[in-house]
């Protein structure tokens, strides 16, 4: 027997007169229903009025033996457990939150385009305008997401409509980023599919003995095959949702925690080995060493938008993927300090993973490429040709499948979540319906290499994959997160003065009053930029 509720008898006499007071105030037609006693306000929260702890049915046996007080005790507790408010899920742990959201905002994109590009504009240089974007644009815009989410309590599809004042259409903005979730995972499934693929043949040796074109043979063999994309797809679907259902404490925050840790450790194993590799010093020295020549070479504007974009979208911020996590948390801790935290492990993965690819590719004299071919062709070739390659492919390709699928496990809640707050639907039913949803809305990519490879949407070459990608980067995370920026500082919106008080709640950094003028004047200029970039090119 649960002991959630154990009363003494004075107790018990005060409820059954409450209780007889409400039965003769229900049965007066023209009375409002009264409010309910502090007593029933504390009763958990429990879908059917059945499923209520022993104890309250002993209540209900032992306060009184009228009838009537008897039918209104029940009457209360059916009406409890149809109308009350589910209780919102929290994570077990302030590591849970850090390592969930911060797995969110790693990805693939931290490995086969992060590395590059910081190569290709200036080594050290990209790095310190990377660092300054990174503080200075993605990291107040993480704050207003997270915000938005913990005093909310809801996904982005209801965050805003709790907020904003009465008549506003700030709410719009949460179908936008659901539609968001939705199409980020109609070919990011896919994508994970690959990293898991990839790991089975590294693991079973199919790569060795394979030259450069038979490695990159055996890529657009993958591609060209419906079924095997297909069935990874689905088997990345199906270990996601199935995660989600047990909850967020003992599935996502769980299974998460373990794969973030396992990356983390992983990644710093494999940058070992690529720094002691003969002839990896020259990848760090071209990695690492500020090289202003380089970055003129390229232009200085080009590497200052390179960099801003790359800090801004490293965090995946705008459709309401960090605000989910901001929903689950509570007030110990400000929003800027969780935010900081964030941003330091998602770029120690991108740097790590710069002393991964700069000194295997140089110490095998191969010039690193950005990308799937990076993945998929260049480092295949190059494990096959290491000593103990296979074992070193092998973790590599755990790596990436974690990163791919931390991103997944995510969203995936963001999604279940909102089919939750949208339409009333218990953890079970969400889950159940989106495995079908997004089983069915991955097809496209999954066809768009093989069977329906004619249709090319970006022009010659390119793929559905690449549609998707371009509406969610170039459009959607922008433009949402311009949204939460303007409703955060607007005073027709939220207003910064209750954003401010929100984020400022609890222990750690503090966001200065004076970052009113920039994050209210400059920062919406910088994300107009961003968007009018991505947009034109």
């Amino acid at each position: 027997m649960r002991d959630d509720f154990l009363i003494d008898d004075n107790a018990k006499q005060r409820i059954a007169n409450r209780t007889a007071r409400d039965a003769v105030l229900l049965r007066q037609p023209h009375q409002t229903k009264p409010e309910l006693s502090d007593f029933f306000a504390k009763i958990p929260y429990t879908s059917s009025p059945f499923l209520l702890p022993k104890s309250i049915s002993c209540i209900m046996m032992s306060i009184s033996t009228s009838s009537n007080s008897k039918s209104i005790l029940f009457l209360k507790l059916f009406e409890l457990g149809r109308y009350r408010k589910l209780e919102r899920e929290s994570f077990g742990s302030r590591m849970g939150f850090i390592l969930l959201s911060a797995g969110c905002a790693i990805g693939i994109g931290n490995v086969w385009r992060f590395p590059y590009i910081a190569g290709m504009y200036g080594g050290g240089m990209f790095v310190l305008f990377y660092l300054f974007f990174l503080v200075s644009m993605g990291v107040p815009v993480m704050t207003m997401e997270f915000a938005v989410g913990r005093a909310s309590r809801k996904s982005i599809i209801k965050s805003f409509s709790q907020l904003e004042k009465p008549g506003q259409k700030w709410h719009l903005h949460g179908y936008l980023g659901m539609a968001g979730n939705y199409l980020l995972m109609m070919f990011y499934t896919t994508v994970a599919g690959w990293m898991l693929y990839y790991f089975y043949l590294m693991l079973t040796g199919q790569f060795t003995g394979k030259d450069k074109e038979q490695v990159a043979a055996m890529f657009q063999g993958m591609l060209d095959s419906p079924s095997v994309l297909m069935t990874v797809m689905i088997i990345v679907v199906v270990a996601g949702i199935l995660i989600c259902s047990f909850g967020l404490q003992k599935g996502v925050e769980r299974i998460t925690k373990i794969m973030m840790m396992m990356l983390l450790l992983i990644i710093v194993v494999l940058a070992v080995r690529g720094m002691t590799l003969p002839g990896g010093v020259k990848g760090l020295q071209f990695y690492l060493l500020p090289d202003v020549q380089r970055m003129w070479d390229v232009g200085i504007f080009e590497t200052i938008t390179a960099a801003m974009n790359q800090a801004f979208f490293t965090l995946s911020l705008g459709i309401g993927a960090m605000a989910i996590f901001g929903s689950y948390i509570d007030k110990s801790h400000t929003l800027l300090g969780e935010s900081v935290s964030i941003a330091v492990l998602d770029t120690f993965v991108a740097f790590m993973s710069g002393l991964i690819i700069f000194p295997t590719c140089f110490a095998f004299d191969i010039s690193p490429d950005m990308g799937p071919s990076l993945i998929f062709i260049t480092l295949p070739n190059i494990f096959n040709h290491m000593a103990g390659g296979r074992i070193w492919g092998t973790l590599f390709f755990v790596f990436m499948t974690f990163a791919a699928f931390s991103t997944i496990l995510a969203v995936f809640e963001n999604i279940i979540s909102c089919g939750m707050d949208l339409f009333g639907w218990n953890r079970k039913k969400s889950c159940l319906v989106n495995l079908a949803a997004l089983i069915v809305l991955s097809l496209p990519c999954v066809l768009g290499y093989n069977i329906w490879s004619a249709i090319q949407p970006l022009g010659e070459g390119s793929t559905i994959l690449d549609l998707e990608d371009f509406i969610v980067s170039n459009v959607i995370l922008p433009i949402g997160s311009l949204i939460y920026l303007l409703f955060c500082v607007a005073k027709h919106g939220w207003g910064f003065e209750k954003y401010m008080k929100e984020a400022n709640t609890g222990e750690g950094l503090k966001l200065p009053r004076w970052s009113r003028v920039y994050v209210t004047y400059i920062l919406p200029v910088l994300l107009i930029f961003l968007i009018l970039k991505g947009l034109i090119g």
